[in-house]
């Protein structure tokens, strides 16, 4: 009788395991090139023109506004002491202690509220196309903030989603 040494099973893949495995959920590490490997800085010999100019790598600063011409739309926020979600003209974002995922409206398959039958749950789950759905569950100050949360993400999902008409 022959037996095997070690394990027969293949190792588990899914968020579960990896949280990478869902896109928006953790950075992107930066310094590192597609292999893993870490980017090679140039040396002071080397060739500078592939180096990106100093304009080109700078970003806004956090205190100038953004010019966006859809600033001015509507924008619901809601949060407790656990969970956040705001919604506005660059899409969805949820964020539940440190962690915190984005989506924009093309990214978006569907959004569904939900309110508990008793306590003060308010969920929102965004579906997106690819079968997959991300809930959040914020505790309301009082059960009579759910009509007018409703009301607010309303308006925002009819100015910046639009759906399919297939």
């Amino acid at each position: 009788m022959e037996q095997r040494i070690g394990s027969s099973s293949q190792p588990l893949e899914g968020a579960g395991f990896d949280p990478a495995f869902i896109p928006g959920l953790t950075p992107p590490v930066s310094g590192r090139t597609e292999d893993g490997e870490p980017e090679k800085e140039p040396e002071a010999g080397e060739d500078d023109e592939t180096a990106p100019e100093p304009a080109e790598t700078a970003e806004a600063s956090p205190s100038e506004p953004a010019e966006d011409a859809e600033a001015d739309g509507p924008v619901f926020e809601a949060s407790d002491r656990r969970a956040r979600m705001v919604a506005d003209h660059r899409g969805v974002r949820l964020s539940l202690d440190d962690q915190e995922c984005e989506f924009r409206w093309d990214e978006i398959g569907a959004v569904e509220t939900e309110t508990a039958r008793f306590g003060k749950r308010y969920t929102v789950t965004v579906h997106t196309p690819d079968r997959r759905w991300y809930p959040i569950e914020i505790e309301a100050p009082a059960r009579s903030h759910f009509k007018e949360w409703d009301e607010q993400l309303d308006a925002v999902l009819d100015a910046y989603f639009e759906e399919d008409a297939d």
